[in-house]
């Protein structure tokens, strides 16, 4: 097993972490003191507790609910500021060397901001922490399955225009079932036709229809979770006797799929750690790599993530800097930049931490 202080060092790549979704305890808090916000505990702890039951009961209504509590502090432009600044402190903590944060511009409207003054802020935060940490960043901007087409268009709209400030893709989250992505095709047809990036909440409560529709309907260059691609397959443990040819698909043409282990088994999409598709997919060499998704209702980060799938999969040192490098080739960013932070930064650093603790090239 590879102990903890190594697996912290590991260089890492996170690609599926919502906003709202990581925001600190005392942050909130703080937020919501200064506000005049309610909240349900004051005590960090207790709010913790309190953010941590729907993965303890494994109840994906108790798990939406918390959302409400931090978007409601996430109202003003200094709010907003300061949750994203956060975030990149608390990657550059796990060692994550590049990151995408993706966020509802329309969630943080109620108080009167416009969309675009939201990603401003989120924009001056990151860059902020960026600055300080050195840790590269994307933002994704997120629309929402249940609301209006219109709105998700505009929410691509202004993903493109801002692609030149730190914007780096478009996606559509929120709940799958009964909510088709291919209500929202123009958003996505507009995103297609200025060669801009996407990625589409699918396969995670529901099945192998929403990856379908997502990649093949609306484009998806990425897949956010994908753990009902299962369905299209038989297994005899590891090994895949036969895929159907949604699974080929995936497989060939190099779909990624972020895959939050901690996340899917609080929500019900896998039911335990052992009967997750992750290392699955990642022996029979799928894009697969580990993200966080909600690290403050799963209380988890990218070194749990990573130490969870060592200790239970027995991954080597060589399998963690393979989840980083696949990773990394699937970011949104361009070629040239993905190409410098594999070789330059995790692949050196992987190499460092080998020669620092001893082990060969092959472990």
């Amino acid at each position: 097993m590879i102990p903890h202080e190594i697996i912290k060092e590991i260089p890492k790549v996170e690609l599926h972490h919502h906003l709202d979704g990581g925001v600190r305890t005392k942050t909130i808090i703080d937020l919501a003191k200064k506000y005049s916000v309610a909240i349900p505990e004051t005590d960090p702890e207790a709010l913790q507790d309190w953010f941590e039951r729907g993965c303890v009961l494994k109840s994906l209504p108790l798990y939406l609910e918390t959302f409400s509590v931090t978007t409601s502090v996430m109202q003003t432009e200094e709010a907003l500021e300061r949750i994203a600044y956060e975030t990149v402190l608390d990657w550059k903590a796990e060692n994550v060397v590049y990151g995408e944060v993706r966020f509802a511009p329309i969630l943080h409207t109620e108080k009167g901001l416009t969309m675009e003054q939201v990603v401003l802020a989120v924009l001056s935060g990151m860059n902020q922490g960026s600055r300080e940490t050195g840790v590269s960043f994307g933002l994704i901007l997120c629309a929402m399955r249940n609301q209006s087409p219109n709105v998700s268009l505009e929410v691509a709209k202004l993903a493109v225009a801002f692609r030149d400030r730190g914007v780096v893709g478009f996606d559509l989250a929120g709940g799958e079932a009964g909510y088709p992505p291919e209500k929202h095709i123009d958003a996505f047809e507009f995103i297609r036709r200025k060669n801009f990036n996407l990625t589409i909440h699918a396969g995670e409560a529901f099945g192998l229809e929403s990856i379908w529709q997502a990649i093949q309907v609306c484009g998806a260059q990425r897949i956010g979770h994908g753990t009902r691609i299962v369905d299209d397959m038989s297994l005899d443990g590891l090994r895949i006797e036969k895929m159907g040819d949604l699974a080929h698909f995936v497989l060939d043409k190099r779909v990624p799929l972020e895959m939050c282990i901690t996340s899917n088994i609080g929500t019900g999409a896998a039911e335990s750690v052992a009967k997750h598709p992750f290392f699955m997919l990642l022996r029979n060499h799928f894009r697969v790599f580990l993200c966080t998704d909600n690290p403050l209702m799963s209380k988890t980060n990218m070194t749990k993530e990573m130490q969870l799938a060592a200790d239970n999969y027995g991954l080597s040192l060589k399998d963690l800097e393979k989840i980083s490098v696949n990773a990394m080739k699937s970011a949104f960013i361009h070629h040239e930049e993905k190409l410098r932070l594999i070789y330059e930064v995790i692949k050196k650093q992987c190499a460092d931490i080998r020669r620092e603790y001893g082990y060969s090239d092959w472990n």
